[in-house]
């Protein structure tokens, strides 16, 4: 990355609050997004996120969200764009170094899921507060960045029973996943297991049929039996 370049880019007062932004940020942002934060109308974010692209800094996706329209356009700091001290590396760099030692020293993806598990359901008692297993899903994979959208649902054969599957837009563990997927996939699973089990009080109970992953398919996916009755929905 040419670094006369990335000074100029960053060198107005508004490109620069809209980079601190992105890098702050756990998922990518939209312009109106970062417009409504920063108090900016999205039609003077826009170009300065297009100045930032041309010099590299910013990598932009498009998000069919299923819907008649254009796609919503999200932008995310390119790999390798400086961190300007607001990033943790040194917090990537440790999660990298324990994966490869829960690795060397046998930790299975059961192992994972498990760790996974406990984690959710303490997750549901803190923030949870009486929603149904579906809303602190969505809330909780939101907080951590995933960008969940609840892509497709159908009903089964019980009564308000639905399967819902869920994509991740985006995974902030990506790098991790691909090289430790055993570890990292599993740990996800666990996660998302652990707050439907524990949230079930607050509202539909639900269940965990499908959690598919990076080597499954792009974007990974939950499917979750909400108003089951006990038993495996037919």
């Amino acid at each position: 990355m040419d670094a006369l370049s990335v000074y100029k880019a960053l060198g107005d007062d508004t490109r620069f609050a809209i980079y601190q932004e992105l890098a702050r940020s756990p998922a990518p942002r939209s312009a109106g997004e970062l417009a409504e934060r920063l108090g900016l109308h999205p039609n003077t974010v826009r170009p300065h996120l297009d100045r930032m692209r041309e010099a590299g800094l910013v990598d932009v996706e498009a998000i069919h969200r299923g819907t008649v329209g254009r796609p919503q356009l999200r932008y995310s700091l390119a790999p390798g764009a400086p961190g300007i001290g607001l990033d943790p590396p040194a917090h990537t760099l440790m999660a990298g170094l324990l994966a490869a030692l829960a690795e060397q020293l046998g930790g299975e993806g059961d192992d994972a899921a498990g760790l996974g598990r406990r984690f959710g359901e303490e997750a549901v008692a803190r923030r949870q507060g009486g929603r149904g297993c579906l809303a602190a899903l969505v809330a909780e994979l939101d907080r951590f960045g995933f960008d969940p959208v609840e892509s497709a649902a159908d009903s089964f054969d019980q009564p308000g029973g639905r399967r819902v599957r869920i994509d991740f837009l985006h995974c902030p563990f990506r790098e991790l996943a691909e090289a430790y997927p055993e570890l990292v996939c599993h740990l996800h699973r666990g996660i998302v297991e652990g707050v439907i089990d524990a949230a079930a009080g607050g509202g539909m109970p639900g269940m965990v049929e499908e959690f598919r992953t990076l080597g499954d398919r792009d974007p990974c996916n939950v499917t979750v039996a909400v108003g089951y009755a006990g038993s495996t929905p037919g």
